[in-house]
């Protein structure tokens, strides 16, 4: 690799890991953009689109990897506040690129009251930003949706034993504003 492509490379890097004007931005995601659509399955091998939530709020929080430590404890951090963030009228959708049993098991072993969205072929990690380089896996962010479709809030800078809890707030203070 010349020095000229890999200082190509560098400035790319840089300007999509930047903050933007309107706020975080999600490596091709910001803040009062249409949320890409999608179809998963879910952990009873349902299919979900996205764009069946409309006219609700979403949650979307991307993981890496079920019943591993840090992702049980935002599970089950999001189990124990589903009723805060139900009752600000959202949904929670927990997205990660292990297979259908994964999430399965995780779902039952933890007695999850949310859905969990399979990914295993990285598709929508990749749309949202959120696979990591070189592996099948998604990094740890938090993406709140509107009921038009549009997203709010983007969290790349996520605390799994908080998420939860700053999400149901988050909701409310853009319900507030009047987002």
């Amino acid at each position: 690799m010349t020095q000229k492509n890999w200082i190509q490379r560098l400035a790319l890097i840089f300007s999509i890991s930047l903050p933007t004007a309107q706020g975080v931005r999600a490596e091709g995601l910001s803040i009062d953009q249409k949320a890409p659509d999608f179809t998963l399955k879910t952990q009873d091998n349902q299919a979900f689109q996205l764009s069946s939530r409309t006219g609700s709020w979403t949650v979307l929080y991307f993981y890496p990897k079920a019943d591993t430590p840090g992702c049980t404890k935002q599970a089950c951090t999001y189990r124990d506040a589903i009723q805060k963030i139900r009752e600000e009228g959202a949904e929670v959708f927990g997205i990660s690129t292990d297979s259908v049993d994964s999430i399965k098991a995780f779902h039952t072993k933890y007695h999850l009251s949310f859905t969990l969205l399979a990914d295993d072929g990285g598709q929508v990690t990749a749309l949202y930003g959120t696979k990591m380089p070189m592996v099948n896996i998604s990094k740890r962010w938090t993406f709140i949706v509107d009921p038009k479709g549009v997203i709010r809030d983007i969290n790349t800078d996520v605390d799994p034993a908080a998420d939860a809890g700053s999400v149901a707030a988050k909701i409310r203070d853009l319900k507030a504003k009047g987002g």
